[in-house]
């Protein structure tokens, strides 16, 4: 006969009931998800869904004279061709715009250096990013650099960018020029014999001065840097006011005038 004992039954689960929102408490919580949710989804499209490429509409030059012809053509993806609108252009311009600026930005300064014989090309980069299409400048190259001098330029990322493009292709270039923009601390130009141009707006918010000032000792000995009083970051295209930039003291007419003025010392002395 067994002698084992009974099993002792399991203790009974105790159910936990989890702590219930109030009405109010919910609502907001609903509330505040949905907002977060737009915001991404809002930040995201933004990113992803740029503004529509357009000329013309705000690219008066500073002199008030237009003398350029401006057409959106295709070459590797959009690009905005601006030449002179009477004879041949002697130099190309290759632009590499700013993060998150639209190439019609810079139209401004193509129709301007148009009257001085240059043609500029500004192409469109995936996202408006030129760090996504760092090599497109061979491309444009290729179709319109035929018997021309080429110089690339490029604004804060697109001059960092045109920078690196430089650091590998400087026999294909007769300059370089850097507006609030530096080469990467991993690209160097120090040997080359290239000419360049690094403009610093004295009142930057985004590309610190020091910063531009330091990108020197990784440019070519000769570089040449100007200084452009009391202007900002954005100064340099027509995008309207930046986050994190300084507050100017000049018109942002003025300081066009001064960019300009550097930019065409600048081509004309590679003549």
């Amino acid at each position: 006969m067994s002698t084992e004992p009974a099993p002792t039954p399991p203790a009974p689960v105790r159910s936990r009931r989890r702590p219930r929102l109030s009405p109010r408490v919910r609502a907001w919580v609903i509330a505040g998800v949905s907002l977060l949710g737009g915001y991404l989804i809002s930040t995201a499209r933004q990113a992803v869904v740029r503004p529509p490429l357009v000329v013309g509409q705000d690219a008066v030059p500073p002199s008030g004279t237009d003398t350029a012809r401006v057409t959106l053509e295709n070459v590797g993806g959009p690009v905005i061709d601006i030449r002179p609108a009477q004879g041949e252009a002697d130099t190309l311009l290759v632009f590499y715009p700013g993060g998150l600026v639209r190439p019609q930005a810079y139209e401004w300064l193509g129709r301007a250096l148009a009257a001085q014989g240059v043609q500029t090309v500004i192409p469109a980069f995936p996202l408006d990013l030129a760090v996504t299409g760092i090599g497109r400048a061979e491309g444009l190259i290729a179709q319109y650099g035929q018997g021309k001098r080429v110089v690339i330029a490029g604004h804060s990322l697109g001059g960092a960018m045109a920078a690196q493009y430089a650091a590998n292709n400087p026999d294909a270039l007769a300059g370089l020029i850097l507006m609030a923009a530096y080469p990467a601390e991993n690209v160097s130009l120090k040997d080359r014999t290239l000419p360049v141009l690094s403009l610093l707006a004295e009142r930057d918010g985004v590309a610190a001065p020091d910063d531009v000032r330091g990108g020197l000792d990784r440019l070519p000995e000769g570089t040449t840097l100007t200084v452009i009083p009391g202007a900002v970051h954005s100064f340099f295209g027509r995008y309207g006011p930046q986050k994190g930039d300084g507050l100017p003291t000049v018109t942002h007419a003025q300081a066009e005038g001064e960019i300009l003025n550097a930019v065409q010392d600048f081509l004309t002395g590679l003549k």
